[in-house]
């Protein structure tokens, strides 16, 4: 197993990826059980908040390209199935139904930058750098990178990045928007934690009805949106964890969500 899992506070899992002799590169095994881990942890309902980040000098520099040239191209049927079953992994970091947060570490590049904009909040080492790798090495891209950066840089920035492959910083990722927080290499995994530890103390019902909400907003028009949202409200304000969040704030206590 190429993860190691970290319980804090018991409401936060944190994940890191531990190869770090190879920059943790992952092949296509490593991906299939990150997917089970990460299942596991989307249906536990201890779990408040997910914190994906990485072993050793770097996040991620992204699959091994070892296992990419291997790869069958004589039988693209079962090759596309299997891709479709990698990909996966971020599609459960960007739809479960709890926060998750990438601790970016160091190189975030190729696949390892797609599992970061993936999730839904990324805070970032000062000495971390980005860049998307696929064009530099003949590929087209893969892990739903080009549909993640697009909704969060613009369509501008995300065809630079994946047209040219721009070696990106620390400070130029956070002013385009690939991250939402810059800082110090020491503090790193404190502030993750800090921030997970916020998103985990909120009403659970709501986290995943605002996630849901915010998938709609990207993909749905207006009226539909409003459906889907108003839908949402109702069952979400019927819930145990709604009628808790408005006790605790009338009564100026903290929640407590079971």
């Amino acid at each position: 197993m190429n993860w190691a899992i970290r319980y804090d506070h018991g409401a936060v899992g944190t994940i890191t990826l531990t190869q770090p002799e190879r920059l943790n590169a992952f092949s296509g095994d490593d991906m299939l059980e990150l997917r089970e881990v990460l299942s596991s942890l989307a249906q536990d309902r201890a779990i408040r908040a997910v914190i994906l980040t990485g072993a050793g000098r770097a996040f991620c520099a992204g699959g091994d390209l070892n296992s990419v040239a291997g790869a069958d191209t004589t039988a693209a049927p079962d090759l596309e199935q299997r891709m479709r079953q990698l990909v996966e992994v971020t599609e459960l970091l960007h739809t479960m139904a709890k926060p998750t947060i990438a601790a970016i570490n160091g190189p975030c590049a190729g696949a390892g930058l797609s599992l970061a904009v993936a999730c839904d909040l990324r805070v970032a080492a000062r000495s971390s750098v980005y860049l998307t790798s696929f064009v530099k090495v003949g590929q087209s891209g893969d892990y739903g990178q080009a549909w993640f950066l697009e909704r969060l840089v613009g369509a501008g920035w995300a065809r630079r990045l994946q047209l040219l492959s721009e070696h990106i910083s620390a400070e130029r990722a956070l002013q385009i928007g690939i991250v939402e927080e810059v800082v110090e290499d020491d503090d790193l995994h404190r502030r993750t934690l800090e921030l997970a530890m916020e998103a985990s103390a909120m009403s659970p019902s709501a986290i995943a009805a605002i996630k849901a909400n915010l998938a709609d907003a990207g993909s749905l028009p207006l009226s539909a949106y409003l459906d889907a949202e108003c839908a949402r409200f109702v069952e979400n304000v019927a819930s145990p964890h709604a009628r808790e969040a408005v006790a605790a704030f009338l009564e100026n206590r903290t929640p407590n969500f079971e």
